[in-house]
């Protein structure tokens, strides 16, 4: 009755486990985390943001954490780490969420005010973002911060597959096209893994958590196909 009725108001349903973040909020939240914590590593911003549009995401990252608004976020974080006490681990975005909404009061589009300024005329970058995440020396390629922004929801895709949280991958990347806007060259989150190739894949997030965190942990279900010449889409 519930799959009808999504149905008959023209919307297109997807069954998934009754799960914290369940399956689209869970995976779309890394892509603005990630966004948040190239900004704190001096990832100049305006690269993060088109960066971000050139994956083929509908916004920049940081504009997503606008929209969201950067309270709501900090709410969010700390209810989690109620609930799961001691098993909790923080997101990366943390601490730059703690910097906007405790120390600078910047809360997002609905403030007029987050990592953009908005106003009658539209929106620009802040620019006192320089102050306090100075940019590095030296900056990634665009092609680097692509990866990692696109990598990221994938892994936590695959993460979510494992667990039950998403029955298969046409469910998964029918979700995410229509979820939350992932880029549809990629034909989905799923899909986005078989394109680039597991083995790759795989070899890329490894170097990832390595490098950035175990966020890019690779989950076993993926780990299992690599170096077999299956597919991700032949896994579930």
């Amino acid at each position: 009755q519930a799959l009808d009725f999504v149905a008959r108001i023209g919307k297109t349903p997807v069954v998934v486990n009754d799960s914290r973040g369940f399956f689209t909020s869970r995976v779309f939240s890394t892509y603005f985390e990630e966004g948040m914590a190239m900004l704190a590593e001096g990832v100049a911003s305006a690269l993060l943001e088109n960066a971000g549009r050139q994956t083929g995401m509908p916004l920049g990252p940081l504009a997503v954490a606008d929209e969201v608004a950067l309270d709501l976020l900090q709410k969010v974080i700390k209810q989690t780490r109620a609930d799961l006490g001691s098993a909790y681990t923080p997101p990366p975005s943390a601490p730059v969420i703690e910097l906007f909404v405790e120390r600078l009061g910047r809360l997002g589009k609905k403030s007029g005010k987050g990592f953009y300024d908005y106003t009658d005329a539209g929106r620009r970058l802040w620019p006192g973002l320089a102050d306090h995440f100075p940019r590095a020396a030296r900056q990634p390629d665009v092609a680097a911060v692509k990866q990692r922004l696109l990598h990221i929801q994938a892994v936590e895709a695959v993460r979510c597959l494992a667990e039950g949280v998403v029955g298969n991958t046409t469910d998964g990347n029918v979700a995410s096209l229509l979820g939350w806007g992932f880029p549809p060259w990629a034909g989905g989150v799923f899909a986005y893994i078989d394109t680039v190739g597991v083995d790759r894949f795989v070899a890329d997030c490894e170097a990832l958590a390595a490098r950035v965190g175990p966020r890019f942990a690779v989950p076993d279900l993926l780990k299992q196909l690599a170096g077999t010449g299956r597919k991700l889409r032949d896994a579930r």
